[in-house]
């Protein structure tokens, strides 16, 4: 591939991202579901035109993206909001999870597609999108709602099981040769992280003085560097690269420079971030849905009663009402970013093909169907087992 060829594929990879945000704005709906869309349309699987030939072209923007989106996370992420939660929070979130994640690991054993198969569905179905839930409290003005304040405590809550989930995954995926083998495989990756966390637990100040300076740009090649080596070297002790990414950015946002780096690399994660979901739809096939659109619609199935279910709980737990209790569920419903990042993990693992194809068709459904259910929860609300209650008064925006 030549050098036209390469600036043709990724600037019209960023011009179709862009593009697309717009639409996404209008209709109301999340970017994420636009951009795979985009990378299928445009992608060699799709009859019209190709603007990607081959999805490794982008394999290298893609990595950058998913490492931004993680370290990203790292920086919004703080122990303290888990721990001003108290146990109800961690009732709430630890319900949720086990009503979702359990749902998905019984899934994939049931679709008989292999072990491996299962224990990734089990984190499709069983996380939900903090991107995706972040934009919809933000663009139906509910940030202040009361509502809100668990559901950012579960999101928080699936965080912290994600980063324990994939450390644990790796070695599995990896395919080690024995038990001893890949016991020591999981000694390493999860040493690996214990390092890093006791380095975000007594080493900020530290690490913070060594990054500190007045310089925007020193700052941006300190911090981007920081996470993209990271992210490199927890590849090699087995971690996946977007965890590494993920603590860094929870050693930096604790720092003196936290807060300017969240400015800095905000436009960055969005723009490298989307090429990691249009890469993604690049490699999707749509022929291939036809085979798993049952699957899907199971699965979206089982998503929706674990969240409404989950919703009540969390409602009871809190003194809600129905109307609080259907934005929790409607809210959380989304999927999108780490189900495609345990698409890639899976791909390059060489699991079952259906995977990709699944995962792309579950995460559009649920990432176009939760905003469209969030506002219009008051309908949703119709169903819920609670009564009216003062929660159910506070102005919560659109929805």
């Amino acid at each position: 591939m030549g050098h036209a060829d390469t600036l043709l594929a990724m600037g019209g990879a960023f011009v179709a991202a862009a593009l697309l945000a717009r639409v996404g704005r209008r209709i109301g709906l999340p970017t994420i579901p636009l951009f795979i869309l985009a990378g299928i349309l445009l992608g060699p699987n799709t009859p019209g035109y190709v603007l990607v030939h081959d999805p490794h072209e982008l394999e290298m923007l893609s990595a950058l993206g998913l490492v931004l989106l993680l370290f990203y996370l790292g920086l919004e992420f703080h122990l303290d909001d888990l721990r001003a939660g108290g146990r109800r929070l961690l009732a709430a979130g630890g319900v949720y999870l086990l009503l979702s994640v359990g749902a998905g690991l019984a899934f994939g054993f049931a679709l008989g597609w292999g072990t491996s198969e299962a224990l990734v569905l089990a984190g499709v179905i069983g996380i939900s999108s903090s991107a995706i839930v972040t934009k919809i409290l933000v663009d139906f003005g509910r940030l202040g709602s009361p509502e809100t304040k668990p559901i950012l405590g579960i999101i928080v809550i699936d965080d912290i099981f994600l980063a324990l989930y994939l450390a644990a995954l790796q070695p599995v995926l990896s395919g080690a040769d024995s038990p001893a083998a890949g016991a020591l495989q999981a000694a390493k990756a999860f040493g690996f992280l214990l390092v890093l966390a006791a380095v975000a637990r007594w080493g900020t100040g530290i690490v913070g003085r060594i990054i500190a300076t007045r310089d925007n740009e020193l700052l941006v090649v300190s911090f981007l560097g920081a996470a993209v080596l990271v992210a490199g070297v927890a590849e090699e002790f087995g971690v996946a690269d977007a965890i590494g990414a993920f603590m860094v950015g929870l050693v930096l946002g604790s720092t003196t420079s936290g807060e300017r780096i969240r400015g800095l690399v905000h436009p960055l994660r969005d723009a490298f971030g989307a090429i990691f979901f249009f890469a993604f739809g690049l490699a999707v096939d749509p022929g291939d849905f036809p085979t798993v659109m049952v699957p899907v619609l199971v699965a979206v199935l089982l998503t929706i009663t674990a969240n409404l279910l989950s919703g009540v709980f969390t409602a009871r737990l809190y003194g809600f009402g129905a109307e609080p209790a259907a934005r929790i569920a409607t809210t959380l419903v989304a999927r999108g970013e780490f189900a495609l990042i345990l698409a890639t993990m899976a791909a390059a693992a060489g699991l079952d093909g259906r995977l990709a194809p699944f995962i792309a068709g579950y995460v559009l459904v649920l990432a176009v169907l939760s905003p469209l259910a969030s506002g219009r929860s008051s309908l949703v609300a119709r169903i819920m087992p609670l009564g009216s209650r003062e929660a159910d008064s506070t102005p919560s925006g659109k929805g």
